[in-house]
């Protein structure tokens, strides 16, 4: 099978979706399919199966390289579809390059796969300019090459109440319905969207990781704190709003006992840098963006890996990892729990900085509960691989090759 994946972020720019289109490939590759990566880049890849879409000059938001135009892509997509003999295309992401992927594989008669990866009402609110202003420019611009009419939003819902949460909800159930097939990796996600309203053919299928990362991570042994030793705790991702990191710093600053590291950088880098500013020497260390070895590396040495997002995240790639690399989880979002392995993670009792305080005092004076969860996750790492996963990714695209027959 030919398959073509289509993003508006891809390598070497760091982050979640990134990650997981890595990992697709790599599964597919190894089970003799053919896949190539169509996405904006600064510069042209020497991988002949990462193909460069009309990238724009000077002009990142939020450090990505960014698609433009969405005709120009279009173009070229419809070229490199055809020229490679493109059977699928499965889409990852919600802005022009998503669209320009649409129209040519609609173009071409090819069946499309759309990956539903998070919560771009939350991401746009937390992170665009005048989010009230741009999200009407995004979702007027998508609108334009994708029609919204398919979307029946419930505005009743808690996370839709603004016309700002509209919008973007709009689009990303209107999208999801003039796909041909929908993945979506988490329940807690798949169950808004349908509730939103997208009725085309959902299937929940969690990412994993490639082997090469757990060939990387080895074969981890269960953490084990000694009683003159800080606990180790890790924060991955990136530094914006809605990853509430400086939640993590504030608990980190009721937590004496407990050293962090922090790799990840985005807009939140200077206010995390404040925030941080009174701690005494080496409590934190924070990298800014490094190579997901770098991360791997970190958590290697790691005791506990802490996640503060809420109301935002999927499905992490990084408790994937953590889980592979045998670290107990703590998350302050209650519809993370779905991904911790039984007795491998904590849920905060309340998610602001006191329960993250608690949890992480909880952890650093009980040094047994420590190694119990961090045995738990060995235990649970056949489960984040994506070769456990990719027979199912297949047959979402076997189903998508029959309806469009």
């Amino acid at each position: 099978m030919r398959i073509a994946m289509v993003t508006d972020y891809y390598l070497p720019t760091l982050g979640g979706v990134q990650t997981v289109i890595k990992a697709h490939r790599e599964a597919l590759e190894h089970a003799g399919h053919e896949v190539f990566v169509f996405a904006p880049l600064a510069e042209p890849s020497r991988d002949p199966h990462i193909v460069r879409l009309p990238t724009a000059r000077g002009f990142a938001p939020d450090g990505y390289p960014f698609t433009w135009t969405p005709t120009a892509a279009a173009t070229a997509l419809r070229d490199g579809l055809s020229a490679r003999g493109i059977e699928i295309v499965h889409v990852h992401t919600e802005m022009f390059a998503a669209l320009a992927g649409f129209e040519a594989a609609r173009a071409l008669g090819i069946p499309i796969v759309q990956t539903m990866h998070g919560r771009i009402d939350v991401y746009t609110r937390s992170v665009l300019p005048l989010p009230s202003v741009t999200t009407a420019l995004l979702a007027a611009m998508h609108r334009r090459r994708l029609s919204h009419d398919r979307a029946r939003i419930d505005s009743t819902a808690a996370y839709a109440k603004t016309r700002m949460a509209q919008r973007m909800w709009r689009l990303m159930v209107s999208q999801a319905n003039h796909a041909d097939q929908v993945i979506v990796p988490s329940a807690h996600f798949a169950a808004k969207l349908v509730a939103q309203g997208v009725q085309t053919p959902l299937t929940v299928l969690s990412n994993g990781l490639e082997s090469s990362v757990l060939d990387r991570v080895g074969s981890p042994t269960p953490r084990i704190v000694t009683p003159d030793e800080e606990l180790r705790v890790v924060w991955c991702g990136r530094l914006s709003p809605e990853k509430r990191p400086q939640v993590f710093v504030d608990a980190l600053r009721q937590s004496p006992g407990v050293r962090a590291e922090m790799f990840g950088d985005g807009v939140a880098r200077r206010a995390v840098a404040a925030a941080a500013v009174d701690l005494p020497p080496g409590r934190l260390t924070v990298h800014g963006g490094v190579p997901q070895s770098q991360v791997l590396d970190g958590m290697r040495q790691a005791h506990v890996l802490v996640s503060t997002s809420l109301d935002f995240d999927n499905q992490p790639m990084v408790i994937l990892e953590a889980i592979a690399s045998g670290l107990p989880v703590i998350v302050t979002d209650p519809d993370l729990a779905e991904m911790l392995p039984d007795g491998g993670g904590i849920v905060t009792a309340t998610p602001d900085a006191d329960g993250l305080t608690r949890a992480l005092r909880a952890l650093r004076d009980d040094p047994a509960a420590v190694r119990s969860m961090s045995t738990a996750a060995i235990s649970h790492r056949e489960h984040v691989s994506q070769d456990t996963h990719r027979d199912a990714l297949i047959d979402v695209y076997r189903a998508a090759l029959s309806l469009a027959r």
